[in-house]
């Protein structure tokens, strides 16, 4: 569920399909910058109504989803 729920909440953003995305892509690979980071970071916080700490750890859509997982 964490792992389709992200993927869904980054295809809207991209505006693009869910199988459009890679989860072992970085957001920089998938044309991302800081600030779309913080806003897709932002909209997972409310969707999982967690707080994600944003850090260099966190370079991957995969490495999101295993955070998320850990929290939720």
């Amino acid at each position: 569920m964490v792992k389709e729920k992200v993927i869904e909440i980054l295809a809207q953003y991209k505006d693009c399909s869910p199988e459009e995305i890679d989860v072992a892509k970085s957001f920089e690979e998938l044309k991302l910058d800081s600030l779309d980071t913080v806003e897709i970071v932002m909209n997972l916080e409310e969707a999982f109504e967690i707080e994600l700490k944003i850090t260099e750890d966190l370079k991957t859509v995969q490495d999101v989803i295993d955070a998320i997982s850990k929290l939720v």
